[in-house]
């Protein structure tokens, strides 16, 4: 059955030419037993023909059977009225337009068949009788088609919101897909280009103090040497995430996401790459979870390292710190080295990560960040996150 109704669905018309000889087929006999002549018959196939286009045009279809049938009931001696002919005929086209048209186009149909039924009950012996058949009918088949109609509306918009939803559905997977992966990336930044920098003005010191204290150089460069540890076994925690079907990693090769504790670690590993850096606490911080500490802790990291990237080594910078009942607030400023600073567009522009990446993880907190350079010379960040006792919603 499932590949009948699959056959029909793709050729219509094939089924419904099949189905306008099933009904000559059944009709012809009762013809052939009447003595039907060559009018007749030719009345016989113009009245079945229509049929082959009852699902493209049904109301056209309906009314020119309609009237193909009088006229060949008109032209023809009574004697050819046998069995269902033209009957079956009506009952066809009327269900088609109950199955396939609104409802405006079928009352009309409804109104001139059950008016053809008056008429021919009345000239029957029990014209109530004759008359209460052919309405049950005619009723039966139009409830028929008007139930198979709200059959196939109601499934097809089950299939169209099935379909809504898997389309929704994808496009919050790629929505997650694309948060994700800039969650990633931003943090991908932050080590980086952190670590990277820290690296690089420990090496600076390194070579440059080399020949004259060389305990001090094998000290920085030990200190390169756990700074870029650390960067590696961050790394590995967030390559690992992107490894689809690999099992989890043991609770031993789990590295926690750093936080408010672990900011004068911070301070120190910028202090040791030629930073004066000084940090101060206001307040207490709330019970905000582990996604607020890390909010705060790589803002004053970016902060830093834009520090140690654009001012140098020997820059002052000062980190404060200010907690409230329902959020934080965030100040790092530079001297800049006594270089005035330049706009912070290229941090901002081209994909970066920088500036953008502090404006998103204090945006996801309902807070705001503003960065700019101090009158004179250095730098200034500020950043403003509320977090109400809960989670970011970023």
């Amino acid at each position: 059955m499932q590949r009948i109704r699959a056959a029909v669905r793709r050729h219509p018309r094939w089924a419904d030419g099949g189905l306008a000889v099933l009904l000559a087929g059944v009709n012809a006999p009762a013809l052939a037993a009447a003595g039907g002549g060559v009018v007749d018959w030719a009345w016989f196939g113009a009245v079945h023909l229509p049929l082959v286009w009852r699902r493209r045009a049904p109301v056209l279809v309906f009314w020119t059977v309609l009237g193909l049938a009088g006229a060949a009931l008109a032209t023809s001696p009574p004697a050819i009225v046998q069995g269902v002919y033209p009957e079956s005929l009506a009952v066809v086209a009327i269900y088609t337009v109950a199955r396939y048209r609104p409802r405006q186009y079928l009352w009309p149909a409804i109104a001139v068949l059950e008016g053809i039924l008056l008429v021919a009950a009345w000239q029957q012996e029990q014209p109530w009788t004759s008359l209460a058949l052919g309405t049950s009918a005619l009723a039966a088949t139009v409830l028929l088609g008007v139930t198979v109609s709200t059959r196939r509306a109601y499934l097809a918009e089950l299939e169209e919101r099935a379909r809504r939803l898997e389309r929704e559905r994808d496009q919050q997977a790629q929505l997650a897909a694309a948060t994700e992966r800039a969650r990633i990336a931003r943090e991908l930044h932050d080590i980086v280009a952190h670590n990277l920098a820290v690296m690089i003005a420990l090496a600076d010191g390194a070579a440059f103090t080399a020949t004259v204290a060389p305990d001090r150089a094998t000290d920085a460069m030990q200190q390169v040497s756990e700074t870029g540890r650390q960067a590696l076994a961050e790394m590995r925690r967030l390559l690992g995430l992107l490894h689809d079907g690999q099992p989890p990693p043991a609770p031993s090769e789990l590295i926690p996401q750093p936080g408010l504790d672990d900011l004068d670690a911070l301070v120190d590993q910028i202090r040791a790459a030629g930073i004066r850096v000084e940090l101060t606490h206001q307040g207490t911080a709330g019970t905000w979870g582990p996604g607020a500490g890390l909010a705060v802790y790589r803002i004053v990291q970016e902060a830093l390292t834009n520090t140690l990237k654009h001012a140098g080594p020997g820059a002052n910078a000062q980190v404060r710190l200010r907690y409230t009942a329902t959020g934080a607030d965030v100040e790092v400023t530079d001297d800049g080295a006594g270089r005035p600073a330049q706009p912070a567009t290229a941090d901002l522009g081209g994909g970066g990560h920088g500036l953008a990446g502090m404006i998103e993880r204090a945006t996801s907190y309902g807070g705001e960040v503003q960065a700019g350079p101090c009158p004179g010379t250095g730098w200034r960040v500020r950043a403003r996150l509320r977090f109400d006792d809960r989670e970011g919603v970023g």
